[in-house]
């Protein structure tokens, strides 16, 4: 038997118009000065345009910083912290994807804490919780609005670095399909798989519990559903929200459960060439499921029912290449490219990769099945 333990934001809000529940929130944190973090692609959509107004009709002051980009570096923490400290702000509202939020739960924990950011590297560094912090996705895939870890890019190592602490949660996660509308067809898609990653690693992770199972169960269910139809059909507003309430579950399973070797292996992808989190999760989820069968056939079997698989007469290897050859298939229908040479990578390079992949222990022990660095060079193979 096991003990676990599960964490998430204070107040979850979900379903079509939680967007308007805003307003309630700041006045419950007594946030009257609020800085307002976005990015350039989302600052001039209808949903931000609305929350301005409704922050303006009900006489808040705020702020909007939105020189926030993809995959945020270090230096864009430091520099969004320089904007906070012109003010005196006593809350933060993100509004954006994951590197907003991201970026948002950074400055919410650095701006409170007296410390230099890179102390703050690993788990369980910071030392008091933040500023008020309310966070509203306006993609379906992170997971980044109920998890307690923050993703920076280190351009001078070529690395990604986490933050892992419970003061990183947010006090509110707003979590409203009609923000995610203006979401280009290429993020719905990239998000959408990353989603379904997190999904999937948690629920084969050695830390999985019943409660993680559930959240990632529904997850994985709808996302297979309606993930072809967002990205077919952006204002399917039923699509988007089962996207949201997928990615929200996604966040809730692998925030307590933690993903494995898809992510060890995307990261350093994304810091030494720069693609962005949800690609390269989506490139390498078949080839380590490939790799990780063995050592959990069972539940790929009931990932292929959430796959509305016919499994009946199969045996488990069969079961569980369906899966796999289905992962393929959603890739290929949303468009995410395929193989690491589309992004013009040197073959050359994979053992660096590996090398880089396998100090990621953090999320390596999560893995169900143990990898070397001989294993890792394989898989990157396989993905080429």
């Amino acid at each position: 038997m096991s003990i676990h333990l599960f964490k998430s934001v204070s107040k979850l809000v979900t379903g079509i118009g939680a967007s308007e529940e805003l307003i309630h929130h700041i006045h419950r944190l007594k946030m009257s000065k609020i800085l307002v973090l976005t990015d350039k692609g989302v600052l001039n959509s209808v949903a931000v345009e609305k929350i301005k107004q409704n922050l303006i009709n009900n006489n808040i002051e705020y702020t909007i910083y939105s020189d926030i980009t993809p995959e945020p570096e270090i230096e864009v923490v430091l520099k969004t912290k320089q904007f906070f400290e012109r003010d005196q702000y006593n809350g933060i509202v993100a509004i954006g994807g994951g590197s907003v939020i991201d970026t948002a739960k950074c400055v919410a924990i650095y701006g409170n804490n007296n410390v230099p950011l890179d102390s703050l590297f690993g788990e369980n560094k910071v030392e008091q919780k933040g500023l008020p912090l309310i966070v509203l996705p306006t993609t379906a895939g992170t997971g980044s609005e109920v998890t307690n870890i923050a993703i920076l890019s280190d351009t001078v190592n070529q690395v990604k670095k986490g933050i892992v602490s419970d003061y990183l949660l947010p006090d509110v996660a707003i979590i409203a399909p009609e923000m995610t509308v203006s979401c280009p067809p290429s993020i719905t898609a990239a998000s959408g798989v990353d989603a379904l990653v997190h999904a999937i690693e948690s629920f084969i992770s050695v830390n999985a519990s019943p409660l993680t199972d559930a959240f990632a169960i529904q997850a994985m269910t709808l996302i297979m559903k309606s993930l072809p139809a967002a990205y077919a059909n952006p204002e399917n507003m039923l699509a988007r929200e089962d996207l949201a309430n997928a990615s929200l579950m996604a966040g809730l399973a692998f925030g307590n459960a933690g993903v494995g070797a898809v992510h060890a292996l995307a990261y350093p992808l994304g810091g030494r060439f720069h693609i962005a989190h949800g690609v390269s999760n989506a490139l390498l989820l078949p080839y380590v499921m490939e790799y990780n069968k063995v050592a959990c056939l069972d539940k790929f079997r009931i990932i292929a029912q959430c796959f509305d698989e016919p499994i009946v007469g199969c045996n488990s290897i069969q079961i569980a290449n369906k899966v796999i050859d289905r992962l393929y298939l959603l890739c290929e229908m949303v468009n995410i490219p395929k193989g690491l040479n589309h992004f013009n990578i040197p073959k050359e390079v994979i053992p660096e990769l590996s090398a880089e992949a396998i100090k990621i222990e953090r999320l390596l022990r999560n893995n169900p099945r143990k990898l070397n660095l001989q294993e890792i060079e394989k898989i990157y193979e396989a993905a080429y």
